[in-house]
């Protein structure tokens, strides 16, 4: 789909030399981007929120300030055109608070493209920084708006709502199309995402994608093109914030304890031209945490209080992590071919080659069968690192199905005599199999009876077939992290992420000793997982009673020296905590109610997405429509004469925002990731759209302008099938005619 995209846009592109701006410009006609092939369509995808107007017919492509003779076009667009609306202006906020930032983009675009008797669809591109999440969306334009709001999926007014294209046009990019926009017109949009802080070497970092193409510059020399971007921290606590790198000219406005300010305000001539990257650090050179604790707001639906605990690691670079014994499961399914596998292969070569000598790995690579690299765990010497490079080689063949159980008691049973150290179970796949919950009951059965050190189980999921509610549960019951990659492109960097995470560990067996005093109290993730050196340690939930004025973090050490650290409570006046665990406790708790079948931790996630706008599997994204003016919503009583049409559609239906539960049939049938990306609408697909939105029921009766319009998208063979039929009509209706003059008589 990203694919069909940037070819849209390069179609766009081209179309838009229609255009004749006149004399007043400010600069040369932008350099126009390069033939767009597979190694270059990537230019063309947005690096910054971007509109694109939607183009079906290249008739109507003009200035619609200075009308142009134009030599007319024959056909349609099919696949319609992307192009690039010029930018009038751009801001950008963002909060950063503990690990998690949130991000406010508001800008202006005009259709300055279409002619400003016709209008045209305008499709709203976003993309996010890591893990980002789409919180709302707000439109205003022609004394019409547009917001985005979360329903359950079993809403009576889903059923209701009109389908239209969007969704995510890779895991990073979300895109929304609205709907008839005059030519001429100024779009004002306001965009709302969180995103993670990405960590490394005690040093936090944000990027925001803010690299804007040239062509989306205003050619008038007139018209005012103004760039601001203001930057917040917290970290809530008393430590020191240093900033450390910064990609904009921002200025500092304020700095308190635990605090900064910076603020960009400029004229530009052209916008800005590189992400926003933008890191910092807090001054500690230990191990050190804190909790913080917040009531609820009076509209929140859990009247429970609140906590998030944090554990840093802090930046001492000589810290001992511990000797690992880790196995290597593999997913060598035939879905796997290809780059998926690949880039697994380049991922564990160069993490074998990490191991330190006093450490022990094994690998496990199945598909229907299992393929040992060794009957027994091997010291990571290089001879023996050597062996297993070249083994992965040989037989890492993708082909077959997916069996998950077998490799995985395998690996448990490898992993029995670990002693001293932290056994891992590294699993990668990027299939669904049948008995999922009942390997999770194995695996919580095998963790419980175990009386030393249990492994730690570290799941990675590849593409959207893989049920990755599930990864998600077992790397919980195990005590490990979970990451995924839906998007292949991103499997080798966020596959060696979860691999320097796991191999780092640096504090085992975390408990928080006071909690259990509490009257009731819920704790997400319910398995406290290990603290590594690559990654600070968070926890959050919601309690009944008085929360300890002290709590006390317990661990043990890599030297198996016990560890002990007193953190101070915090009450969080000034950080959203329910904003900040929102997504993390959403998916935990979707995948809590998957493995249980429990319909009452279902309808709680539905409740949390709601209140909190983070979507869930269980809510669906629509855009409700509006009348504005001036900003301002326009009500019924304050305008009674005009009436609104009771066809009219007020809600349009996003695609759904879930990765899903798995997809067995696509496992079964070996359907590699990335092929489950959507297409583009279909003529077909437009004219039932076309006839439900602006005809009603097509039974009853059709408008002759959305025949046309559909009729104008037909392909080649759709057109002679619908010739054919009318012919067959006709002749149907001559017959009936012939039988009324001639009464039925012979001759």
């Amino acid at each position: 789909m990203a694919e069909d995209f940037a070819k849209a846009v390069d179609d766009g592109i081209k179309l838009s030399k229609r255009i004749y701006f006149g004399k007043d410009r400010a600069v040369a006609p932008p350099k126009p981007p390069p033939p767009m092939d597979k190694s270059t369509a990537h230019l063309y995808l947005p690096t910054a929120p971007m509109v694109y107007a939607v183009i079906v017919d290249p008739a109507i492509v003009d200035n619609p300030d200075i009308p142009s003779y134009q030599p007319h076009v024959h056909g349609r667009c099919d696949p319609p055109a992307l192009i690039p609306l010029q930018m009038n202006g751009i801001e950008l906020e963002a909060d950063c608070y503990l690990d998690t930032a949130f991000v406010r983009v508001s800008g202006s675009w005009r259709v300055h493209c279409v002619m400003g008797s016709k209008s045209c669809g305008c499709r709203i591109a976003i993309p996010m920084g890591e893990q980002g999440s789409l919180l709302g969306v707000e439109v205003d334009v022609s004394r019409k708006s547009y917001r985005t709001q979360l329903m359950y999926m079993e809403n009576d007014d889903i059923e209701k709502a009109i389908p239209a294209y969007g969704g995510y046009l890779k895991a990073n990019i979300f895109t929304l199309t609205i709907p008839q926009v005059d030519g001429g017109s100024i779009l004002s949009i306001r965009i709302s995402w969180s995103q993670k802080l990405v960590y490394r070497d005690n040093q936090f970092s944000l990027n925001v994608p803010f690299t804007f193409p040239d062509y989306v510059t205003p050619a008038g020399k007139k018209i005012s093109k103004k760039e601001k971007i203001q930057l917040n921290v917290n970290v809530g606590t008393g430590s020191e914030v240093l900033c450390k790198t910064t990609s904009h000219p921002l200025k500092e406005l304020r700095r308190h304890v635990g605090k900064l300010g910076f603020l960009y305000d400029s004229e530009v001539l052209s916008w800005s031209s590189t992400d926003l990257s933008f890191s910092y650090t807090v001054s500690s050179s230990d191990t050190h945490g804190a909790v913080f604790l917040q009531s609820p707001s009076m509209h929140d639906f859990d009247q429970r209080e609140m906590f998030y605990i944090y554990l840093s690691p802090g930046n001492q670079q000589s810290r001992k992590v511990f000797r690992k014994d880790i196995v290597f499961v593999i997913d060598i399914s035939g879905s796997m071919r290809g780059k998926p596998l690949d880039d697994t292969k380049n991922v564990l070569s160069a993490a074998l080659s990490k191991l330190n000598p006093e450490d022990s790995f094994n690998i496990v690579a199945f598909n229907g069968e299992v393929y040992l690299f060794s009957t027994s765990m091997e010291l990571a010497s290089k001879e023996t690192v050597e062996k297993a490079v070249e083994w992965i080689n040989i037989n890492f063949i993708a082909g077959g199905g997916t069996n998950i159980l077998l490799p995985l008691n395998k690996a448990i049973e490898m992993l029995s005599n670990a002693r001293g150290s932290v056994p891992i179970i590294f699993l990668v796949t990027d299939g669904a199999v049948e008995d999922e919950r009942h390997i999770c009951d194995v695996m919580k059965k095998h963790l419980t009876d175990r009386k030393q050190e249990s492994p730690r189980i570290y799941t990675f999921g590849i593409g959207s077939f893989c049920n990755h509610y599930f990864l998600r549960m077992l790397a919980m019951i195990g005590k490990g992290q979970y990451d995924a990659a839906l998007d292949v492109d991103l499997v080798e960097v966020r596959l060696h992420r979860l691999f320097d995470k796991a191999s780092s560990v640096i504090l085992s067996n975390i408990t928080f000793d006071t909690l259990e005093g509490l009257d009731e109290i819920e704790v997400y993730p319910a398995q406290i997982p290990d603290l590594s050196s690559e990654s600070p340690l968070s926890v959050s939930g919601r309690y009944r009673g008085k929360f300890p004025h002290t709590i006390k973090a317990k661990g043990v050490l890599a030297d198996l020296k016990n560890f002990i650290i007193d953190l101070k409570i915090h009450n969080a006046k000034d950080i959203p905590i329910d904003r900040v665990f929102a997504k993390e406790q959403i998916e935990l708790l979707t995948a809590q109610a998957w493995l249980s079948e429990n319909k009452q931790l279902e309808d709680m996630v539905v409740k949390m997405s709601i209140q909190t706008g983070v979507a869930c599997e269980h809510t669906r994204m629509v855009v409700v429509e509006g009348e504005a003016l001036n900003g301002q919503e326009v009500s019924e009583k304050s305008n009674p004469k005009k009436k609104k049409d009771p066809e009219k559609p007020k809600m349009i239906l996003i695609d759904s925002f879930g990765v899903g539960f798995g997809n067995l049939k696509a496992t079964a049938e070996n359907i590699p990731p990335g092929s489950e990306e959507p297409k583009l609408p279909e003529a077909a697909e437009m004219f039932v759209r076309a006839a439900s939105s602006c005809c009603g029921s097509i039974g009853k009766h059709c408008c002759c302008m959305c025949c046309i319009q559909c009729c104008s998208r037909m392909n080649d063979q759709c057109a002679i099938a619908l010739t054919q039929l009318c012919s067959a009509l006709a002749c149907f209706g001559c017959f009936a005619c012939c039988d009324l003059c001639c009464g039925g008589e012979d001759g």
